[in-house]
This record gives structure tokens, C-alpha cells and sequence, in this order.
């Protein structure tokens, strides 16, 4: 396994229709929330937890910062990223629901272990893929065959280079620090036994991994 982060930053609402489809109204700045280090996992393996209701599917591009950021500008913030992926960013749904009637925080229903799983890093200097590139990217994830959720890139609210620079001043961003741009409408529940595909058009490239969805009594 490859090392993990010190922290995974997430960024909620930031596709228009996906805040529609969960009645959620757009916030006027990103929704900013993490993940720690345990959470993090690799494809193609997907643990669920199955006694907690719902645990829904929310596909998303990942990028991985190279060096330290603090207060950064959004040309800076495009230079340290050094690798994208896709991510599904795994969500208690049920849980989530009920902290946010209780104006609670969502790390019950975000932060699990294995709730952050990764496909394998596209180094963006070796590539021949681009920042401009992710921005222009289509991606989607097929379960058990049947398409659940289908993102173009630039549909986000706030693009990537925006996104990292905003978040280096609400806190510090560490060498190998993962931020996840926000999911895309579709997401729905996972059962074990699902077999997924993460497909993406990136550039010149189609990129595509699997996925066992797994169990955890």
C-alpha cells in the first residue's frame, strides 16, 4: 500500500445537480470537511459497513499536493499538484442524515475506516497529462453493469486550482495531502458483492479500474 496522507480533504455540494438531487441548497463558499489517514484504502477492494444503514457510492476526482501550501495563490495551488486519481469518497447516508437534522459534524458518516478508496496515482509530470486536462475530464462508475453516476469536470462550481488554493487558507496543506473535488449527481447505495468500474477520459488517455464491494459486519 502506498503511504498515506496526513489528511484527506473533502469538498462537499460542488457539482450543482448532486445538491439538488439530496435537497441541499449550493453553499456560497466550498463545504470543507476531512478524512484522516485511517480511512484511506485502494482499489479494488471496497469494505462497506453493513449495520448502519446505507452506505452510498460518491465518485470523485483526487488530487495529491507535492509540497507544503499556506495562503497560496491559484497559480501556486496548479503548480504543487502532482497527481490525480479517482476516489469514492464512501458515505454512511443514514448516519449523515441524522447528524445533520442534529446540526451535528459528519465524520460518523465520512470518516470510517476504508470510507477514502483510491485507484492508482497518474503522476502529472510523467503522464503526458496535465492539470487542464483533469479540468476537461469525463468520468463515471458503472455498478454491476449499469451506469450510477457520469461527471465532466468542468461542471464544478469551483475548479481544482481554485478549490486547493481556498483551502490553503482555511488551514495548511502538507506534501502528500489528498483533496477530493466533489462528487458528481448518482450516488446510491452499495450492497456486498457489487462489482464496480471507474472509468476516465483523461486526455488522450481511458483509464479504467474494478472494484469488489466487500462486508464489514
Amino acid at each position: 500500500m502506498a503511504s498515506r496522507p496526513s489528511k484527506i480533504v473533502c469538498v462537499g455540494r460542488n457539482y450543482a445537480a448532486h445538491a439538488a438531487e439530496l435537497n441541499n441548497p449550493i453553499p456560497n463558499e466550498p463545504l470543507l470537511f476531512i478524512k484522516p489517514p485511517s480511512s484511506w484504502a485502494e482499489l479494488p477492494t471496497v469494505r462497506i459497513p453493513t449495520q448502519q444503514g446505507a452506505c452510498h457510492h460518491e465518485l470523485e476526482i483526487a488530487v495529491r499536493i507535492a509540497k507544503p501550501l499556506h495562503r497560496v495563490s491559484v497559480a501556486e495551488a496548479s503548480a504543487a499538484i502532482d497527481a490525480t486519481t479517482l476516489a469514492l469518497d464512501l458515505t454512511l447516508r443514514d448516519v449523515q442524515d441524522r447528524l445533520k437534522q442534529q446540526g451535528h459534524p459528519w465524520e460518523r458518516a465520512k470518516a470510517f475506516d476504508g470510507a477514502c478508496v483510491v485507484a492508482p496515482w497518474i503522476e502529472l509530470t510523467n503522464a503526458g497529462v496535465n492539470l487542464k486536462h483533469v479540468q476537461e475530464s469525463s468520468f463515471e462508475l458503472t455498478r454491476n453493469g449499469v451506469m450510477q453516476q457520469q461527471g465532466d469536470a468542468q461542471q464544478m462550481l469551483m475548479p481544482i486550482a481554485e478549490l486547493v488554493a481556498h483551502i490553503s487558507h482555511v488551514f495548511t496543506l502538507e506534501a502528500g495531502d489528498v483533496v477530493l473535488t466533489g462528487t458528481p449527481a448518482g450516488v446510491g447505495p452499495l450492497q456486498p458483492d457489487d462489482e464496480l468500474a471507474l472509468s476516465w477520459q483523461l486526455g488522450e488517455q481511458s483509464l479504467r479500474w474494478s472494484g469488489q464491494v466487500i462486508g464489514n459486519d
